[in-house]
């Protein structure tokens, strides 16, 4: 077999965090995996969000302009994602302590 696989660790990661959550946008994914996971850039988690949606392991909830005072002006683009029909959640222990921890 030729070429790369199409699973990814980071992707499968991802998509734990979005099983327990629900709903997430990618800088709050970002963050989450950041406190859980081996450091990797807020880009890599991007990437792995637009290609999932090709793969059909996520599909976006909703997005919209949001109003605020960032450094490159006053209004960010949010997408919200939520898992689709081809992911494959297994409940990830870690990513499950976590949110257990962090309701309380």
């Amino acid at each position: 077999m030729k070429g790369r696989p199409l699973g990814s660790q980071i992707r499968q990661k991802v998509i734990e965090i979005l099983y327990i959550m629900g709903v997430g946008c990618g800088y709050d994914i970002y963050k989450i995996y950041l406190e859980l996971f081996p450091k990797v850039t807020m880009r890599s988690i991007y990437y792995h969000l637009r290609k999932g949606l090709d793969t059909g392991e996520f599909r976006i909830k909703k997005a919209g302009k949001v109003k605020g005072d960032y450094s490159w002006g006053n209004e960010a683009e949010k997408v919200y994602y939520e898992l689709g029909d081809n992911a494959k959640a297994s409940l990830n222990e870690k990513v499950k302590a976590y949110f257990d921890k962090n309701k309380k």
